[in-house]
């Protein structure tokens, strides 16, 4: 049985709502990485997910068995999209701010655009290499400019900029997960997906995790906490994945990643809104530079794949 396409809004809707919720977790996290150990919490994440996605685990009767190819697919998908980004950006957040955070991830669509060329043979056009330019540029001026005093950052300059290296390895990890994305949507359905894709994060997390539970006081964990980290499990593993994955079924790679857009703002409203982080002239020239590459890299014009 074929599956009936959504319409086009409906896509759409999907794939800005799923960059949405990334860009919301993303500030938020700042605050669960000031309680829990960064595995202990990707382990308890991939755990709560696990919980409500174990009815997804099941093969439909209309879906085909997973080939050797999709297997690797799936596990690559896992380990780039949700292990390796779940630490990067972890780490990156707990060492600079929601705000950086915002910035660095505007870089998202040109790096898209760029693994899609290579991936995925979409064209990549002059417009699209000058918006990687100008993310480049804000990602520098960022990653130099000094926190601000009303700034949660509490690291030497140098933690600051390891962190801020950690959340461009986050950007690439989530551009190879949007190319990896659009190949296995045609085989298997977004809610499959999602729980294979957060079973291997499971399964890769788990030892780290254990370990640092070992000695970790849970008693002293609010139900404030606790209720954020449920968010944030549902939100990074089912949610957003979900969501994802349905849009991206019916529109390119590289015209998908107009819509990572709606991360970087999210995170950024989360730090200066919920977080009340200082937007200081350095970052405010940073957020529009790379504001401007977005606009570049995703012009209608340089969307067109080819054939």
């Amino acid at each position: 049985m074929r599956r009936r396409p959504l319409p086009p809004w409906l896509a759409y809707a999907c794939l800005g709502a799923s960059m949405a919720l990334v860009g919301s977790y993303v500030g938020l996290s700042k605050l669960l990485v000031g309680v829990f150990p960064i595995f202990l919490l990707a382990w308890l994440r991939f755990g709560i997910a696990a919980v409500a996605m174990a009815g997804w685990l099941r093969r439909p009767a209309d879906e085909q068995p997973l080939s050797r190819h999709d297997r690797v697919l799936l596990f690559f998908e896992s380990f780039l999209g949700n292990f390796l980004f779940s630490v990067c950006m972890l780490y990156g957040v707990l060492l600079s701010t929601a705000l950086a955070a915002g910035v660095i991830m505007a870089a998202l669509p040109g790096v898209v655009a760029l693994l899609s060329r290579l991936f995925l043979r979409e064209r990549l056009t002059p417009q699209v290499l000058a918006g990687i330019g100008c993310a480049v540029a804000g990602i520098m001026l960022v990653s130099l400019a000094k926190p601000a005093a009303a700034d949660t950052v509490t690291e030497p300059g140098h933690a600051v900029l390891l962190g801020n290296l950690l959340l461009m390895g986050a950007v690439l990890c989530e551009a190879s997960y949007v190319v990896i994305g659009k190949k296995l949507s045609g085989p298997l359905g977004p809610k499959r997906i999602s729980a294979l894709v957060n079973a291997w994060g499971l399964a890769l997390v788990t030892p780290l995790g254990l370990w640092q539970a070992r000695s970790f006081d849970f008693g002293a964990v609010g139900d404030g906490t606790w209720g954020l980290l449920v968010f944030y499990a549902l939100a990074a593993s089912v949610a957003t994945v979900w969501l994802w994955m349905t849009g991206l079924r019916q529109v390119p790679a590289a015209q998908a990643g107009v819509f990572t857009v709606m991360l970087p703002l999210a995170a950024a409203g989360v730090g200066v809104g919920l977080l009340g982080e200082h937007v200081s002239g350095a970052q405010a020239g940073a957020f529009a530079l790379a504001l401007l590459g977005v606009a570049l890299a995703t012009w209608p014009a340089g969307q067109r794949a080819s054939d």
